[in-house]
């Protein structure tokens, strides 16, 4: 009976566990209330481009509640290299970042400049 009772009580702990960490680690990612976004579509469109980096850049303010949303996490994405980061918003960083460095090497440079310093 004694090892009955202490199985049933390793199991309700071992559960106890398991449902902490599940909760702790699902809390520890970025929200992925925009994942849907098309950051294809905005790469490909320049007055869409060009208001989103100017947002990120703080030339311009950020318009959409997504740009708003993205510009609060884009420090700490970039200087944690996107461990937070859903796996869509990887898949949507590295989109932007080879873009920008293929097609717009001068902002990438100026975008990476201005976020690592921010990060100090």
């Amino acid at each position: 009976v004694k090892t009955e009772e202490t199985m049933a009580r390793l199991n309700y702990v071992v559960t106890i566990i398991v449902i902490t960490l599940i909760c702790v680690l699902a809390q520890e990612l970025y929200s992925d209330r925009y994942d849907k976004v098309n950051a294809e579509n905005i790469l490909q469109n320049n007055r869409l481009r060009d208001q989103y980096y100017n947002c990120f850049m703080e030339k311009a303010p950020c318009i959409t509640a997504d740009a708003k949303f993205f510009k609060e996490i884009i420090v700490e994405a970039f200087r944690s290299k996107c461990e937070k980061c859903t796996e869509r918003q990887k898949e949507m960083m590295n989109l932007i970042q080879d873009w920008y460095k293929k097609n717009k090497p001068e902002q990438w440079k100026a975008f990476v400049t201005k976020y690592q310093q921010e990060k100090r």
